[in-house]
């Protein structure tokens, strides 16, 4: 568990700098402070708690790497008062945030030296976008890299310009797409994430991160599993149960648990150990 730092309970006036449009329900806001510096430094799949004042706060994943110095991106879907509102925002719109929250994920001590797996479906790319963006910039810490990404369509896949220009090329890198029914001008894969990662067959010894839709992550450890795959090498990241990040307000506990302060990085054989109300 990170040691807290009380600055992490002050919001801190933010900026939005830039907005981009990713798919119909999903933007990536780029926020600085006042004077156009990253608001905090983090790690990869560490959270910030967003406020409109007058309208609410909600904790969102950091998309951008913490190799990124200069500013700090969340990508938000369409899917409640908050973030429709925050939808609605334009750039030069000032906000609050405040952080970091959260157990990262092990880049500098579990993952390296590893070969990295990385699947995910939809708006589940945000969670570890800083995580793959961290171990590309880092790329000689790591071994081979496959990335596995689903989505509903082609105009729902998230950083689809990223993924193709930059993580698609990267040194001993691989990049699987696919989109679950066929489509005009699509020629890639089509299917489901779950039944494309058993089709493709990866090295049982490879390190895997799962972040997605509660039925996707499923039939992807079931997958996974009857493949060889321990609980142990596989990780995903709980963020969506955080609310207040500091453990107070017990909203995010399971068992003895709390996912903002034992996670919400958690090992799949952590998982294992809690209650099935999870």
């Amino acid at each position: 568990m990170m040691a807290e730092r009380p600055e992490n309970l002050i919001p801190t006036i933010g900026v939005i700098k830039d907005i981009r449009v990713d798919t119909p329900d999903i933007k990536t806001f780029t926020v600085v402070t006042r004077d156009g510096k990253k608001p905090f430094d983090h790690k990869p799949g560490q959270c910030a708690m967003l406020s409109i004042p007058g309208v609410g706060e909600a904790m969102f994943s950091i998309t951008s790497s913490p190799t990124v110095t200069d500013r700090m991106e969340f990508s938000v879907k369409k899917c409640g008062r908050l973030t429709d509102i925050l939808h609605q925002t334009e750039i030069g719109q000032e906000i609050t945030i405040r952080g970091p929250y959260g157990r990262p994920f092990p880049v500098d001590t579990d993952f390296k030296g590893k070969d990295l797996l990385f699947i995910s479906g939809g708006v589940g790319l945000a969670p570890i976008h800083s995580v793959i963006d961290y171990c590309l910039n880092n790329r000689e810490n790591y071994g081979k890299i496959a990335i596995v990404y689903g989505s509903r369509s082609k105009n729902d896949l998230l950083d689809i310009d990223e993924i193709n220009n930059v993580w698609a090329k990267a040194e001993n890198t691989d990049v699987y797409l696919t989109i679950d029914r066929a489509q005009e001008g699509w020629n890639g894969h089509v299917g489901f994430v779950p039944n494309y990662v058993t089709e493709l067959g990866f090295d049982t010894s490879m390190t895997a991160v799962l972040c997605g839709p509660p039925i996707m992550i499923k039939f992807t450890l079931q997958g996974l599993y009857s493949q060889g795959f321990k609980p142990e090498q596989i990780y995903t990241t709980l963020e969506m149960r955080m609310k207040c990040g500091i453990g107070k307000c017990g909203r995010c506990n399971v068992g003895s648990k709390y996912v903002c302060k034992d996670g919400p990085v958690f090992r799949f054989d952590e998982l294992s150990q809690l209650p099935d109300e999870y």
